[in-house]
């Protein structure tokens, strides 16, 4: 049996997110010993905790758990070379959703029973390593801060969008109520529940904090599509849900799979931590599948995101001809709106790539301590710069979007001048839709 305290200084530096626990075994070479293929590890662990040091220790979870061997001998077994060490993969042990106690004190046994096959064709064990991945204590200070100054940044930036909406005297169009839940789905993930963790043993902070981040990247992706769509699609087809569900299906499709598997995994360590989809060759391929399956999904998003950007781009150059028609205070007024429109699109294009590269590497970079060989690593400063462009994307959305009290021209709501129907659309509300939402239609200048 080995027993390992682990003291958790973060009551100190604020380390308190979550921390994973890899188990790496030290085993060593015996002439008549040595380690079968595919022998498999049984392992009987416990975890308990406790705040002072001569308090008593609370059991957290004890469970019975299996682990395949993964191991070389890089040497020629021979009497020569014994006592040297196997080179073995990592495997998973524990995982950690919150840290909120001062100790933990780890329970590690090996039984052995011959009769059953239990911890036989092993080797000789003659070390236990214990690696320990956790959020450091710099890190979360800036996350933590960074969540405190952008939820009201966001909240406050929402409420004034959705006043002005209702201040209208039509009711919202189909991409203004998008960019709400946008905003509303951006809010919830900005919300520092973190702080929380502080005081309060919420295992489930792991799991909470994926799904809301798959809440968010469902409404991003859907949102980018309806975008884009709006910008696209005639009059008769404009400011219609259901036009899109081929595009939103398999998004929201994709999103519930995603919840399942982490389910798969997340849901089970809420009781057991020493779970890991890991640890069998079913659960491993199915997990290598799944980030194979997302990272080529997302790249086939982005190609199609690419496709309507560039059919929106070609839309609104189409109305760059009906420009020279226009007296010249308007078309200065019009050229202006068509640069920003499409500065704002490849701003879009931007956020999309850099979405789908976080996405693809945060799911390799999960799965990269199974695999032994692959190192992937990802800066903590562009995991909070994805983080802040998402919300400066989302403020920039919703500022530029909002409806305006100005008015370009009176005599364009008295249809008085051939120019100034050109370029919008077949709405006949006095408070239309923003002026770069009006141009852009395929048959606006009907």
């Amino acid at each position: 049996m080995a027993g390992a305290i682990i003291e958790n200084m973060s009551t100190k530096k604020l380390v308190i997110v979550g921390v994973i626990l890899l188990l790496f075994q030290a085993f060593s070479f015996m002439v008549g010993g040595l380690i079968e293929d595919g022998a498999v590890a049984t392992i009987d662990v416990g975890v308990a905790y406790r705040d002072d040091m001569l308090g008593e220790w609370t059991e957290m979870a004890h469970s019975i758990e299996q682990r395949k061997l993964s191991c070389n001998f890089t040497t020629t077994k021979t009497y020569e070379n014994e006592g040297r060490y196997y080179e073995c993969d990592l495997l998973p042990f524990m995982e950690l959703g919150n840290v909120a106690h001062k100790y933990y004190l780890l329970n590690i046994r090996l039984p052995v029973n011959e009769r059953n096959k239990i911890n036989v064709g092993i080797g000789e064990i003659k070390d236990i390593r214990l690696v320990g991945i956790h959020q450091n204590g710099g890190f979360t200070k800036v996350w933590f801060a960074m969540k405190t100054f952008l939820t009201p940044s966001i909240l406050i930036i929402l409420v004034w969008y959705w006043r002005r909406i209702t201040l209208m005297t039509r009711p919202p169009v189909l991409l203004e109520k998008v960019i709400f839940a946008l905003g509303l789905c951006m809010t919830f993930i900005n919300i520092p529940v973190e702080w929380f963790s502080v005081g309060f043993n919420w295992t489930w902070m792991l799991l909470f904090g994926d799904i809301r981040q798959g809440i968010f990247y469902a409404m991003l992706l859907s949102f980018w599509i309806i975008f884009c769509g709006e910008h696209l699609m005639d009059q008769m087809e404009r400011n219609r849900f259901s036009i899109y569900w081929k595009q939103v299906g398999p998004i929201v499709f994709g999103s519930f799979c995603l919840f399942i598997f982490d389910m798969c995994e997340r849901g089970v360590q809420l009781k057991n931590p020493f779970y890991s989809i890991w640890a069998s060759d079913v659960g491993t391929e199915l997990a290598m599948a799944f980030i194979i399956v997302a990272g080529i999904c997302a790249c086939l998003y982005f190609l199609f995101l690419c496709f309507m950007v560039f059919q929106v781009f070609r839309n609104i150059s189409g109305k760059r001809s009906s420009l020279p028609a226009m007296s010249k205070a308007r078309r200065l007024h019009y050229e202006g709106l068509i640069f920003r429109f499409k500065f704002l699109m490849l701003v879009t294009l931007t956020c999309a790539a850099m979405t789908v590269i976080f996405f693809i590497i945060s799911q390799v970079n999960e799965g990269h301590w199974h695999w032994g060989d692959y190192t992937v690593q990802v800066n903590s400063a562009f995991f909070t710069g994805i983080y802040g462009m998402w919300n400066l994307y989302v403020f920039a959305i919703m500022f530029l979007y909002a409806p305006s009290h100005k008015r370009y021209g009176d005599e364009q709501s008295r249809g008085a001048s051939g120019e100034d129907i050109q370029l919008t659309t077949t709405i006949t509300h006095v408070d239309g839709p923003t002026e770069i939402y009006k141009m852009t239609g395929k048959k606006a200048q009907e």
